[in-house]
């Protein structure tokens, strides 16, 4: 096959895509990797794909109509990206409520990643599922995924409808449902302090409940935090299934 210049135009629209798509996907979109490494992964996988995938001529009049294609194929990258990524944030929000509820609310660290301030159980749920996502390969389900939208949406047909709202709505329930199945342990078991507190402060009123309800608070909830790390994989499948799910449903929302 002869490599002409509308090879070249197609190809850099398949490049413009994927590093939309790598711009704020998980994983991908971290500041400590270096800008040349994902530069040059991104031109790797633009070259797989372009071998890959039909050539179908992009249908352009001006200089502006193809400026405007760029544009949306950037945007649809990004799209897709963000989208995968907003399920990591079901991390933030659980770990901010069970740092609340143990006691550690006002203890955050500065991630310098995401320029951020983080608690601490949500730091260490984030770094954790990071960590299951490499070893489970869901590194490759990204890739593949923004490489088979190529089949599903061809280069220069993608069209962004004014309803893709409706996917974020739908993900702000989960993003509740989620996260709250992830404190549940934690608010069971210190339900069930406060409890046993309420029932020591009537029988025993000279007690200071204040001293020892901090106290017992703590302990039980580090006590209880330390059997859901045992839980981690299930924790890192919810966010997977998740974040394939948004995915699923935001493509049908580019398509023209």
């Amino acid at each position: 096959m002869t490599f002409s210049f509308e090879h070249l135009e197609y190809f850099l629209l398949i490049l413009v895509r994927i590093s939309g798509f790598m711009a704020a996907a998980p994983i991908f979109s971290l500041r400590n990797i270096p800008i040349r490494v994902k530069t040059l992964l991104a031109i790797a996988i633009a070259i797989v794909v372009f071998h890959v995938v039909p050539y179908q001529e992009v249908i352009y009049s001006t200089t502006i109509e193809y400026a405007i294609v760029v544009i949306t194929e950037m945007l649809a990258g990004v799209i897709m990206g963000f989208m995968a990524n907003v399920a990591y944030y079901i991390l933030s929000f659980a770990g901010q409520i069970i740092d609340q509820e143990i006691g550690f609310s006002m203890v955050n660290l500065y991630d310098p990643i995401t320029s951020a301030q983080v608690t601490i159980t949500g730091n260490f749920y984030t770094y954790a599922v990071m960590l299951m996502l490499f070893i489970t390969n869901m590194h490759h389900y990204l890739i593949r995924a923004i490489t088979d939208t190529f089949q599903v949406l061809p280069v220069g047909s993608i069209v962004i409808h004014y309803n893709l709202y409706e996917v974020m709505k739908r993900f702000v329930v989960d993003y509740f449902v989620l996260g709250f199945r992830i404190v549940l342990p934690i608010f069971a078991s210190l339900l069930v302090v406060n409890t046993i507190l309420a029932i020591l402060a009537r029988v025993a009123p000279q007690m200071n409940m204040f001293v020892i309800g901090l106290q017992l608070k703590v302990f039980v909830g580090l006590v209880v935090l330390v059997l859901m790390f045992m839980l981690i994989t299930g924790v890192a499948d919810l966010i997977f299934q998740e974040m394939m799910s948004i995915l699923r449903e935001t493509i049908p929302y580019l398509g023209g």
